[in-house]
């Protein structure tokens, strides 16, 4: 069975001859880098479960700025509003942050399966309740956290979902504005904190990549 199918919170469950039933219902897709896949405020259409490389959500305010907030590993499904009895909307956007699969299933293709097999309906409320976690932990974060705990929290947590292993720690493909972004301090802050815990050998800054070497030291630097 696929990396991609084991890996799938969306796919939990389903018996395997279920899951090759489903997956052939839908249409494989492959998005360059840096593509925008779903607008906020669109019509919810279609459903995309990732099968190779990496996506995020985004938000856009009434005053043009972007505002970083979950990334997507393989596995994982984005599009969710598009399961809604009642036709909805996109509440994000969605854009690759490399070339990306994805498995894309039309809304009446997607409801008759969901009517057929259950279980994704179930798994789909558990990816919308993580949603909710991580909002949560966002808020809590933004009110009670210094700017230091809340870029180390965003390295390591990215890190868990994201990071290739590279001799001595883990590697990211994140910049210093996506890390500054997801952590709501300014790209200058994120680059003068990297670069302290660069001297302490707690990360290493690479050209649009960060290695986190001991996540226990960084933590304990933001004490």
């Amino acid at each position: 069975m696929s990396d991609f199918v084991a890996q799938s919170r969306f796919l939990a469950g389903v018996a395997a001859p279920d899951i090759q039933a489903l997956l052939a219902e839908a249409t494989p897709r492959l998005f360059r880098a840096n593509s925008v896949v779903i607008h906020q405020g669109s019509p919810a259409t279609e459903l995309f479960l990732i099968t190779k490389g990496r996506a995020r959500h985004f938000s856009t305010t009434p005053d043009g700025q972007k505002i970083i907030l979950l990334w997507l590993a393989p596995g994982e499904i984005f599009g969710g509003a598009t399961l809604l009895a009642e036709r909805s909307e996109y509440r994000v956007s969605t854009e690759t942050v490399k070339d990306t699969s994805v498995l894309v299933w039309n809304r009446p293709t997607i409801r008759t399966l969901a009517a057929r097999y259950p279980r994704i309906l179930e798994n789909a409320l558990w990816t919308a309740s993580d949603y909710i976690d991580w909002l949560l932990a966002a808020h809590v974060a933004l009110s009670c956290h210094t700017a230091p705990q809340r870029l180390a929290g965003v390295l390591v947590s990215l890190a868990a979902l994201l990071g290739r292993a590279v001799p001595g720690g883990v590697e990211l493909d994140v910049t210093n504005e996506d890390l500054a972004c997801a952590a709501h301090i300014t790209p200058f802050t994120a680059s003068r904190l990297l670069n302290e815990w660069q001297r302490h050998r707690a990360v290493i800054k690479r050209r649009g990549k960060v290695v986190l070497l001991a996540p226990e030291q960084l933590i304990a630097l933001t004490a």
